[in-house]
């Protein structure tokens, strides 16, 4: 690392250290989030590619790594997961199901079947929501390139499932193709995105099939200094992706011509830089993030300005909404717990259903081990057990996060509209957090349960800022799926010292003692889990009821508080209202303040941007 590097570093480092202590004297709960973001650990950078329908990003990203039709390419195809292309020293690949911890293993060949919708699942599958694949590629060494569905066009959850992938992202490779200049669903996917992610990279794509780019490059450029200036000076790469995949049958010679004029080298080079400076970009894109919530606070300042002069069709507006929802709560209270109840029964019967069928499935399976084993084999039936037993919780944890959380949209989908979700989500996710953190864990299997341990692990963020599931996983709206945050204890489950002190005395080498044994094993973990699964949707319930409670009264609260400030302003004269005034911009002053230090480091973070120009020039010198 260069000395202007570590630099940066150190400046980026002091700058998210102060800016986060400031947000978390002005919104403690955004700033917990936010910490929670910081902490995730990340082994490569990780590039995502965004872009519109049919802008030849999967065309783009199978070039950049030199396999064609790694990531499946059609015009037609339509998908709601993306695909995490990384390094293994093997090929494969592997797809990340709704439900489960462990991902179902795939070949190449089967990425047309699951991470699109040409091709055909198994019956009684759910379509993945993430899809890894695995391939030697020297550019994979580096860092990790996730393939989004297209944003925009008619298909809005493919947008919500992009934003999902971008919420990872180490920096951004934002794809248009030459044919014409920006669209304004691709402006508007460009500054959501970019809300957490400071560093954005763009290629103008097939450039040779259209002659005038250079026209087009100019005019992309020139719309985003007019509509987005933080993109004006941003590195640009006309590539080819076809010329590229053209060169790879073709003889030494021509290939390398072709490879010149397809200009993916550059683009190749540029993100290999751009991965060596992972902690960096990972640090801005943490700055960014905490920009981006300063400015929500200064937004909602601005509100309570607006109300210190006070214009009568607003008071008319809040008070219609707060009657609404005040009626709503009274008619509609009994309702919404019935909902709830209603959805976390189903979850937790479908929870334990599936919990017996894996149960009877590992009986079954370690019943035939205890018929093939010869000899010796069947003493290492308890490790093998413990193992299995282990490997099922943790799938278990899995569904039950899934269906929490899945549980949390669709009754909040029913409670809120989206606009109203938007001022309750954060203190909701907070009383979730207090509520379940409450609750007393139940670590053992109980007294009576001496063939089986079970504990719960650390407590895990279901969803949220830096989510593992976007919205459109499970179909509800974007705003809940965006910011809801339903903590979870994982299930740790194995065999008791009792059970292998019991299977030394009696089973040794008999069969039907071992087969007693096992029954008797699973049928405890069997009752403890089911009895766990019942306490987990009870405590679901409980925190949930309390949260949408807490979340309704507190939004009657801020709607009261609103309308009294606009009734004291229009009481006042003018001279109280502009002290009120004073005071609220003082404040604002000061967030804005605080957003201008944070926008002279990103500023200054825009050196780790590659230089596009020296790869364009040179690729002008090539023709």
């Amino acid at each position: 690392m260069s000395t202007t590097e570590q630099n940066l570093g150190r400046l980026l480092d002091s700058a998210v250290d102060s800016a986060l202590a400031f947000l978390r004297k002005a919104d403690p709960d955004a700033a917990a989030d936010i910490d929670q973001l910081r902490r995730r650990e990340v082994s490569r950078p990780a590039v995502v590619v965004v872009g519109e329908t049919k802008r030849g990003k999967s065309s783009l990203v199978n070039a950049l790594v030199g396999v064609p039709n790694l990531s499946p390419v059609d015009v037609a195809v339509a998908t709601a997961a993306y695909l995490e292309v990384q390094y293994a020293t093997t090929e494969g690949a592997r797809a990340w199901l709704p439900g489960r911890e462990e991902p179902v293993p795939l070949g190449l060949g089967d990425l047309r079947d699951w991470a699109t919708l040409l091709g055909e699942l198994p019956e009684g599958t759910r379509p993945p929501r993430r899809v890894e694949v695995l391939h030697p590629a020297p550019l994979l060494r580096y860092l990790t390139l996730v393939d989004t569905p297209g944003t925009g066009g008619l298909d809005p959850a493919h947008a919500e499932v992009a934003l999902d992938a971008a919420e990872r992202a180490s920096a951004l490779l934002f794809v248009v193709d030459a044919s014409a200049p920006f669209a304004q669903p691709e402006l508007d996917f460009l500054i959501e995105a970019s809300k957490r992610v400071n560093l954005v990279v763009f290629a103008l794509s097939k450039i040779d099939a259209y002659p005038g780019w250079r026209t087009i490059l100019a005019d992309n450029r020139a719309q985003l200094q007019a509509h987005a200036p933080r993109f004006g000076t941003a590195p640009w790469f006309p590539v080819s992706a076809h010329l590229a995949e053209l060169a790879i049958g073709l003889p030494k010679p021509a290939a390398a011509e072709l490879v010149a004029q397809s200009r993916i080298a550059d683009l190749q080079h540029a993100l290999v830089d751009l991965a060596g400076k992972g902690h960096l970009l990972r640090q801005a894109n943490v700055l960014r993030t905490i920009r981006s919530e300063i400015v929500r606070l200064d937004l909602a300042l601005g509100e309570r300005m607006r109300a210190t002069d006070p214009d009568p069709a607003e008071v008319a507006r809040a008070r219609q909404e707060r009657a609404a929802l005040a009626a709503r709560k009274r008619t509609e209270s009994r309702q919404w717990s019935l909902a709830l109840h209603t959805q976390t029964r189903r979850a937790q019967v479908d929870a334990t259903r599936q919990l017996r069928t894996q149960i009877g499935n590992l009986q079954e399976e370690f019943l035939g081990r205890i018929d093939r084993a010869k000899g010796e084999e069947i003493k290492a039936l308890p490790q093998q057990l413990d193992q299995a037993l282990h490997a099922l919780s943790v799938r278990l944890s899995a569904d039950l996060e899934y269906r929490f959380r899945q549980v949390g949209e669709l009754v909040l989908a029913q409670v809120f509209t989206p606009d109203e979700l938007q001022h309750v989500l954060s203190q909701l996710n907070a009383t979730l957090r207090h509520a379940l953190a409450a609750k007393p864990r139940r670590d053992g299997a109980g007294p009576d349960n001496v063939m089986i341990a079970m504990s719960s692990a650390g407590m895990a963020f279901m969803a949220g800022r830096g989510a593992v599931f976007g919205a459109s996983a499970l179909g509800a709206g974007s705003m809940v799926g965006a910011g809801l945050l339903i903590p979870m204890a994982g299930l740790g489950l194995g065999l008791a010292a009792g059970a292998f002190v019991l299977y030394r005395r009696k089973v040794h080498t008999d069969r039907a003692q071992a087969r007693a044994w096992l029954r008797e094993v699973l049928g405890e973990a069997r009752a403890a889990l089911s009895d766990e699964v019942m306490h987990r949707f009870t405590d679901l319930q409980y925190a949930l009821t309390l949260a949408l409670d807490d979340a309704i009264e507190r939004r009657l609260r801020q709607l009261d508080a609103h309308i009294a400030e606009i009734d004291q302003a229009m009481a006042d004269d003018r001279a109280s209202r502009a002290r009120r005034r004073q005071a609220l911009q003082q404040e604002r002053d000061a967030l804005r303040g605080r957003v201008k230090q944070v926008d002279e480091v990103l500023v200054r973070a825009r050196a780790l941007a590659p230089t596009a120009a020296a790869h364009q020039q040179d690729g002008r010198s090539r023709q």
